[in-house]
């Protein structure tokens, strides 16, 4: 399939040619909901921990007789009902991350780069950078092509330190190789800014293997 080319100042230029096996897909959405459950599990921290009875820094003495009182019986004042006492069954520390099988990812990302297609959120630039690594070379590249604010995600041929530093300011834009792609940003970006050699790539990383 063709699509159009446009230089940064948002004109077109001209024409590439996007592998159908990449760009053009049954849409796979199970797929896309795995990818993105996926991600967020492995940045999720896991550091929530409480104290159980046993561990919880507190008197060890009981807080009255065992028999005669008309209470339950308890041993000390630790317990999971008492103030102060433990926590019964509270988070511990824990990994939720897991491995996602490469076919599904694989799956998710054409999936993702087809909807942006077919939803007209997917342009493809003329190839750029940033000299100097300043924010207002990004922002005037954003200004061709995405409204204020729109959520917006570039994608590079490879990793252009000066585009990312030129972008990191900027809280709407995220910047990503080809090759480390988002499904989060994919499917949350309101515009999917593609380098015209990103693009080329994507054709051979996703299409060939």
């Amino acid at each position: 399939m063709e699509q159009k080319v446009f230089n940064t100042n948002g004109k077109e230029t001209g024409t590439i040619e996007l592998s159908d096996a990449v760009f053009n897909i049954e849409v796979s959405t199970g797929s896309i909901y795995h990818a993105i459950r996926n991600e967020a599990a492995n940045r999720r921290v896991g550091t929530a921990c409480t104290k159980t009875r046993s561990e919880v820094n507190y008197s060890n003495t009981k807080p009255y007789k065992q028999k005669g009182t008309g209470n339950a019986r308890r041993g000390d004042k630790k317990s999971p009902i008492a103030v102060g006492g433990g926590t019964i069954f509270g988070p511990k520390p824990r990994d939720y991350s897991y491995h996602l099988p490469k076919k599904v990812k694989r799956l998710a990302m054409k999936s993702l780069l087809t909807l942006g297609v077919q939803e007209n959120r997917l342009v493809v630039v003329e190839d750029f950078t940033s000299e100097n690594g300043k924010t207002k070379d990004i922002v005037a590249i954003m200004k061709a092509f995405a409204t204020e604010d729109q959520r917006t995600l570039i994608i590079m041929k490879d990793d252009d330190k000066m585009i990312r530093r030129a972008a990191r300011n900027i809280p709407y834009v995220h910047v990503q190789a080809y090759d480390k792609l988002s499904a989060k940003e994919l499917l949350y970006g309101r515009k999917i800014l593609v380098l015209k050699g990103a693009a080329s790539n994507l054709n051979s990383f996703y299409g060939e293997r």
